[in-house]
């Protein structure tokens, strides 16, 4: 049966060989044809182009040499329009881009029209122009093509002057013009030229129209014989492509061919037909028998143990798994009549009532649970699904039924309904608030007790609490839920796989501060549902009110300890205006009593006095500032201003304990959210313990020196503002830099040890970080160096503070 089909093909394949063989052999001489003639075009177009080149040259050179002018440029440009068609216009343009005389044919594209005097748009023809200066020789711009579709090819031919550039004259071709009077009569006749660009996008020509469908199913068929070369003297930016209108299928074409073709198909054809028919024959043997394997193979395997009965009630048929859930084999099943054997003996009158119904049709669709007693004696759960057994003619002949063992799904149920009750013991004994409500709905789904003992069985404190606490219940009114559907558009994946959000609210009702816990989840039912938990944190509030007033009182203690402790500095420190006050009275008391004092010196002397007054006044107003007590008041605050107030405080110390005090704050800082009394606290704070060390040093006064720098950082990517305060004392033991933040601990005899602790806290309280540390020189211990940093706020506008400086 193959020898006739192996002849038949190998007979088929040395036909198609050979008119294969014919058929490259034209196709190349095709291809060399078209080679060909697209080199002649090519040729024809490049002297074409190189003429009109030489003729703009000459033009050029003749403008060069000042021989011709303005109205001659004109004369001999309109010659040279008219007389070619392919030139569309030519441009006199001088070295800085202005158009002196340009002559456009009539048809000429807009892009190449331009006006005497006008200056060459920003951008056009810039790289040919600035190509042709710096070469000193033609250039060919990338054709382009213009607003009405037409593609352009300018030459631009730089003109010198004495070795000076001079300008270029534009001469301005048209593609399409080129190809038409430019292409021989017998190319354009047998081939569809084209002109591409550098990207093969098509800039004028017309293509070959597609070719026969029919013959580009062929195996032999391939794409039409095309040959490109670049156009010469404008480079690869121009490159004239040719395609051939028609293909001959030559040889195979002919007859014989298709003749011979068409008897060798016929007859591989029957071969073929003969051979498939016989194959399914076999194939239809062989699934019959792997289907009939894999039907018993199924039955065995299932975990379902399946019986059929005939209408009699015997037993015809059980499954595998039948027999493993009873126990008993298939000879001992099949053809048993009621009652069975695995019936248990306590049952039997419930199941022979049970089976009278089934075998009468009268079944449940849900089935019915059972207990099925094993060979061992043994029993265990099962439900029973009856049904209709039908046989291919459409006739009942018995009932089939579906046994599964439902013994775990039992102990299953009951450990959730054990674990049910006692997960609702332990939400009726908590001490917060549990409720479930869905959305859109007006009904509880679940209140545990004590929701109950505080609003009772309705919704009333569920809604109470989410609108109090802002998180959008979504129970739209009845006239909103006859319009629209109020949960159009909810996002339920979203909502259920949200963070929980927090809020503490009062509930005057209960006169309690509740902390509020809600978050979306699936009920039971599929319904998008609200979650609300409430915390009774009242007994918390109170404690954190006093512990907020308690640390308030302590701020203002601590300032007015840094005030007591500075008791005698700012005495000194008034005394100055004081006693300029006596003086500057005495004298004028004395003068005047003497009548020596005219108008003007009594005046002056007014004047400086009310200036020391004025300055015991300021003094005075700045101390009563800091050390009054108010409320926390956290406002955008400059920080410039905070360090000037603070060092004008803390110099009054400094000053006495003979320190010098350089301060330097950053330009263009942004304001902080503070509350500006509390950082000014901190500062003085730290300038009057770098004082003191300094002091306690005895250092020589050319090193009683303190340093605040105030600079902008990024602390882990985090924009902060950063207070550094530096001293020359004697730095910080190991054993003081453990304890330095620790309260009540302090190195001064007369300290109370609450100056540090407060200042880190009221330094963390606005999320900020301090921080000590040594300085060395060497491996001397050469001051210290205290720093906390604040963050910027979100919402801090970023203001330039202007003079910020070093101030000795």
């Amino acid at each position: 049966m193959l020898a006739p089909l192996a002849a038949v093909l190998l007979f088929l394949a040395a036909i198609v060989s050979a008119f294969w063989y014919l058929r490259l052999e034209e196709m190349d001489r095709e291809q060399e044809a078209v080679k060909r003639d697209v080199e002649y075009a090519q040729q024809r177009l490049r002297l074409r182009l190189l003429e009109r080149q030489e003729q703009l040259m000459r033009i050029a050179r003749d403008v060069s040499n000042q021989e011709i002018d303005a109205d001659d440029f004109r004369g001999r440009a309109e010659s040279m329009v008219n007389q070619y068609p392919e030139l569309q216009a030519i441009s006199w343009v001088d070295g800085r881009r202005r158009v002196k005389v340009s002559y456009a044919t009539p048809s000429a594209v807009p892009s190449t029209l331009r006006a005497d005097g006008e200056i060459l748009r920003p951008g056009e023809t810039e790289g040919t122009y600035t190509l042709a200066h710096d070469l000193q020789q033609p250039m060919y711009s990338r054709p382009a093509a213009g607003s009405d579709m037409q593609s352009v090819l300018q030459l631009h031919i730089p003109m010198f002057e004495q070795s000076r550039f001079n300008g270029v004259i534009i001469g301005e071709f048209s593609l399409d013009g080129l190809l038409r009077y430019g292409l021989p009569p017998d190319v354009a006749a047998k081939y569809a030229v084209t002109l591409l660009d550098a990207k093969n996008r098509l800039l004028t020509g017309n293509t070959a129209p597609p070719g026969d469908r029919t013959a580009r199913l062929l195996p032999w068929a391939q794409q039409a014989n095309t040959y490109e070369v670049p156009v010469s003297p404008v480079g690869n930016s121009l490159i004239i492509r040719a395609q051939a209108y028609r293909t001959s299928l030559g040889v195979i074409g002919s007859g014989l061919f298709w003749l011979v073709g068409a008897l060798s198909v016929m007859t591989a054809w029957m071969l073929i037909g003969n051979f498939r028919h016989t194959r399914r024959r076999m194939q239809a043997q062989q699934a019959l028998v792997a289907e009939t394997n894999f039907r018993r193979a199924m039955e065995n395997s299932i975990l379902t143990g399946m019986r059929a009965l005939d209408l009699q009630g015997r037993i015809t048929y059980v499954n595998a798994a039948f027999c493993q859930m009873t126990g008993w084999d298939e000879s001992e099943l099949v053809g048993q009549t009621a009652p069975f054997v695995y019936w248990p003996e306590a049952d039997r009158e419930h199941l022979m009532a049970r089976l009278d119904d089934e075998l009468n049709g009268r079944t449940t669709p849900g089935g019915s649970q059972v207990r099925v007693k094993r060979r061992d004696g043994t029993l265990f759960d099962a439900r029973l699904y009856v049904s209709p057994l039908i046989d291919a003619h459409g006739q009942q002949t018995g009932w089939m039924t579906s046994m599964t063992d439902i013994t775990e799904p039992n102990r299953i149920r009951e450990q959730l309904s054990a674990s049910y009750e006692r997960f609702t013991t332990v939400l009726e004994a908590l001490d917060a608030s549990v409720s479930v409500a869905p959305l859109g709905s007006g009904e509880l789904l679940f209140a545990n007790k004590l929701y109950r003992l505080w609003f009772g069985s309705n919704t009333r404190g569920h809604l109470q609490l989410v609108a109090q606490a802002g998180v959008p219940a979504a129970h739209p009114s009845d006239d909103e839920m006859d319009a629209v559907d109020g949960l159009a558009g909810l996002p339920t994946q979203a909502l259920t796989a949200a963070q929980s959000e927090n809020a503490e609210i009062y509930v005057p009702e209960l006169d309690k501060w509740l902390e509020v816990r809600s978050r979306y989840l699936n009920w039971v039912d599929g319904r998008l549902a609200q979650m609300v938990i409430a915390s009774d944190i009242t007994p918390r509030r109170h404690a954190e009110e006093l512990s907020a007033l308690q640390a308030e009182r302590a701020q203002s203690a601590s300032r007015l300890i840094t005030m007591g402790e500075m008791a005698s500095s700012v005495a000194h420190e008034l005394n100055q205006p004081l006693t300029a006050i006596n003086n500057y009275c005495n004298g004028m008391v004395s003068r005047i009593r003497s009548q020596q004092i005219s108008e003007e010196d009594l005046l002056a002397a007014l004047d400086k006095t009310a200036r020391q007054a004025q300055r015991a006044g300021q003094i005075i107003q700045r101390i009563r500032s800091f050390v009054k007590r108010s409320e926390p008041n956290r406002t955008l605050s400059d920080v410039a201003a905070m360090v000037t107030e603070a060092v004008e405080l803390a110099e009054i110390e400094l000053r006495r304990r003979n320190v010098r005090l350089g301060h330097y704050v950053a330009a263009r800082l942004p304001k902080l959210m503070v509350d500006p009394i509390l950082i000014e606290q901190v500062l003085v704070n730290l300038l009057k313990n770098a004082a003191e060390s300094i002091d306690h040093a005895q250092r020589p006064a050319a090193q009683r020196s303190v340093d605040l720098r105030v600079v902008p950082r990024q602390i882990d990517t985090l924009p902060v503002v950063e207070f550094s305060v530096v001293d020359s004392g004697k730095g910080l033991a190991p054993e003081v830099m453990e304890r330095l933040y620790e309260a009540f601990f302090s190195t001064k005899v007369e300290g109370m040890g609450i100056g540090l602790n407060l200042c880190r806290t009221i330094v963390e309280s606005h999320q900020g970080r301090m921080q000590a540390e040594n300085i060395y020189n060497g491996e001397e211990v050469a001051g210290c160096r205290f720093s906390f940093w604040i963050p910027v706020s979100d919402v801090t506008d970023s203001v330039s503070n202007k003079g910020a400086g070093v101030t000795a």
